[in-house]
């Protein structure tokens, strides 16, 4: 699987603390390790490690967001946060 397959792919966490909550993967570690954010609990600046066997996939896949990382530009934790919103069945509007 190449590097950067994974990012801009919505994932639910499956365990930790953040069991169950919504993030975007925005960076790939290694084959075991990827970087995600949410944008509120975890910001863009400081996103968390997570193992990869710990998330769990969704069919959703923001284009916006990852062409903005692949590219190279900065890119808002408000940018992240309303994707998420906007995309979490489980959250009362």
């Amino acid at each position: 699987m190449e590097q950067n397959d994974h990012i801009g792919k919505v994932v639910y966490s499956k365990a930790g603390r953040d069991k169950d909550r919504l993030f975007v993967i925005v960076a790939k570690l290694n084959e075991e390790y990827v970087y995600i954010s949410d944008g509120s609990l975890r910001l863009i600046e400081n996103p968390k490690k997570k193992k990869i066997k710990h998330l769990s996939f969704t069919n959703i896949l923001s284009e916006e967001i990852r062409e903005l990382i692949l590219s190279g530009n900065t890119i808002n934790n408000s940018l992240i946060r309303k994707f998420l919103q906007s995309h979490d069945m489980n959250k009362e509007v």
